[in-house]
């Protein structure tokens, strides 16, 4: 009499980050759990060539967001994890940055828990901090900024909708994640709300990859730089007294526009 198999045992998705854009910023946790997973679903802003860690074997699923064009609704994509899982892989679900910092990361593994499926959480460097120190823009000093703040500035339908009092404080540095297109927007509320139009003021885009490139200027003419320069996403919108430091700390060999002149290290 012959038995029926089991069903496979439930495998165990890991949200990891894969940090802002260098690969060899990924953790060494990041790193192993790649190349020991059956499937890997990743977003569009991964670090360059993580890919390529993964076993030649494993399920490679694209499951970008980007602005105005989700190739995988979020629903769709939390069930697709439950369904990997219950087929008892173990799963990478792989986000740029840091999986908890503005990456739906929460929402994800509130639904695997729905589901009594297994998760662990594999933090990443997130792209403020990787992106500010590749920029060379200390996001705290003793002589500038006390706090640092991390705010979406995505703009749904043309409105904002943030704090901008608390925002425009001083002795603060205030980065916008998804804010590029906003960004004049973004610089007004900032002076409207008590920043002097003076206050330098930074966009880092393609942060710590070989295409990284950095523009500072003030509240008042960043939108114009970043439009002539032709920055577009990935960017962040840097804005403290910090940025004035980011001439004299520059170290890393990418294009800096600083006071509308392109020089490269």
């Amino acid at each position: 009499m012959s038995q029926s198999q089991p069903p496979p045992r439930t495998g165990t998705v890991y949200l990891v980050g894969s940090g802002p854009g260098a690969i060899d910023l990924l953790t060494v946790r990041a790193t192993r759990l790649i190349g020991e997973a059956d499937a890997v679903v990743y977003d569009h802003l991964i670090a360059e060539g993580v890919l390529g860690l993964a076993r030649a074997d494993a399920l490679k699923i694209y499951a970008g967001k980007e602005t105005s064009k989700h190739s995988m609704p979020q629903g769709e994509l939390n069930l697709l994890l439950v369904r990997l899982a219950r087929e008892g892989k173990k799963v990478v679900r792989l986000k740029g940055g840091d999986p908890f910092i503005f990456g739906r990361g929460g929402e994800e593994i509130e639904i695997l828990f729905e589901f009594g499926i297994p998760f662990e959480v594999v933090p990443g460097v997130t792209a403020a901090a990787g992106c500010a120190a590749y920029a060379g823009i200390p996001l705290t000093h003793r002589d500038h900024a006390q706090a640092v703040v991390f705010v979406t500035g995505h703009l749904r339908d043309g409105t904002v909708n943030l704090d901008w009092p608390a925002l425009a404080r001083p002795n603060q540095t205030v980065v916008f994640y998804m804010g590029i297109g906003g960004i004049g927007e973004i610089c007004r509320q900032m002076i409207t709300h008590g920043l002097p139009a003076t206050q330098p003021a930074a966009v880092v885009q393609n942060g710590t990859s070989s295409r990284q490139r950095v523009i500072t200027a003030d509240l008042s003419t960043l939108p114009s730089r970043v439009t002539e320069a032709g920055i577009s996403s990935p960017a962040l919108i840097i804005v403290g007294t910090v940025v004035s430091l980011q001439k004299k700390l520059a170290w890393f060999g990418a294009r800096v526009s600083s006071g509308g002149q392109e020089v490269r290290d």
